[in-house]
């Protein structure tokens, strides 16, 4: 006997030979199947998620996306392999029922995981929707409709199974009213979250103001609370009802930041000395420089404001050309050195806090 006989006389023992019903061979296929899904899985993957692109028109540059696609995907091959490998093993009818469920259950995940992460990108494609829905209130609105996905999916695979769905959610409603009553900070917070993101009060990257708790850069909106990183670095998390109980300042929509100073000249000042200083500010450094934005609802202010106990006061208002912080302050540096050198040309001095006290004789 050659070695071709010896095989197939080997072949033939194996394939006549059964266990629980499925003949041996049938497992030997069932193994091969899974074999196979090694082999072709990442290049199969690859053809799949370029063919997704193709379809739904994406960017091919989105590789986060590409990479967030990769896991479903082969879920999905393996859940095809799963189905032709389990024909195989069809011998009787409970595992039948069992092959069929699991099948089912595989490819019910699949849509739902798949569906959770085309949301995204779909939701972007939509035009015009940032003029409707800011960034924030788009991510928000997105990882609800994927917690929403995953319970929708969940139901579906436990209906799959013969678990009704309709009693547990019955129960879990009278346990939400439980809740409900001892969490009504958490639904505050949720509206108050809600309520932020659909006024647009302010969104990531904003520089915000909380009267009296707060003053930072927002980090993420969440659902329950404001993740806020002051300005020593250190990170805070805000309740959402703390912006509706407290005055919130926007300090990046601020179109012009102001410059407010109350200087003070000494009384020996005369008065045509305190108009020259006045003028020269106003015209010859204000007025006349690319740094500073006068118009009718920005006017310049330079006038004598009062007569203080030390010091005739001038005011010293305007708007600088910019809302970035860092010119803010060099525009501000250079005003400042303008003014003191005005002051010295004309011959004045700047006053400070001082008392004079007389010694009566008898």
């Amino acid at each position: 006997m050659n070695n071709l006989d010896l095989i197939t006389y080997y072949l033939e023992i194996v394939s006549s030979k059964s266990f629980g019903g499925i003949k041996l061979i049938n497992y030997f296929y069932f193994i091969f199947c899974f074999l196979f899904f090694f082999f072709i899985n990442k290049l199969l993957g690859k053809f799949l998620i370029k063919k997704l692109f193709f379809l739904l028109k994406f960017n091919k540059n989105q590789k986060d996306f590409s990479n967030k696609l990769k896991k479903p995907v082969s879920f999905l091959i393996f859940g095809v392999v799963f189905f032709i490998a389990s024909q195989f093993l069809y011998g009787s009818e409970n595992l039948e029922s069992f092959l069929h469920k699991i099948n089912s259950s595989i490819f019910t995940i699949v849509i739902f995981w798949l569906l959770s992460q085309l949301i995204y990108p779909l939701f972007n494609k939509l035009k015009n929707l940032e003029k409707i829905l800011s960034r924030d209130l788009s991510d928000w609105i997105i990882s609800a409709l994927k917690i929403i996905i995953f319970i929708l999916g969940f139901c579906a695979v436990l209906e799959l199974w013969g678990i009704r769905v309709g009693p547990i959610i019955a129960g879990l409603g009278l346990f939400g009213v439980a809740v409900a009553l001892g969490a009504q900070d958490l639904f505050k917070n949720l509206i108050s979250g809600v309520l932020v993101l659909i006024e647009k009060r302010f969104q990531k990257g904003d520089v915000v103001e909380i009267q009296n708790v707060i003053e930072g850069s927002v980090e993420k909106i969440g659902f329950r609370s404001t993740a806020i990183r002051k300005f020593d670095k250190s990170l805070c998390f805000i309740p959402n009802n703390q912006f509706a109980e407290n005055a919130v300042t926007n300090i990046t929509k601020i179109s012009n930041r102001r410059i407010n100073w109350i200087i003070g000249l000494e009384y020996k000042s005369t008065s045509i000395q305190m108009k020259n200083v006045c003028n020269e500010i106003e015209k010859n450094i204000i007025k006349n420089k690319k740094d500073f934005y006068v118009s009718e609802t920005t006017p310049v202010i330079v006038k004598i404001n009062a007569f203080g106990p030390s010091s005739i006061d001038i005011m010293v208002r305007c708007f600088v050309n910019t809302n970035d912080y860092q010119k803010f302050i060099e525009i501000k540096d250079r005003l400042a050195i303008s003014i003191k050198e005005i002051v010295e040309n004309n011959k004045c001095s700047f006053a400070f806090p001082s008392q004079s006290i007389y010694i009566e004789k008898n």
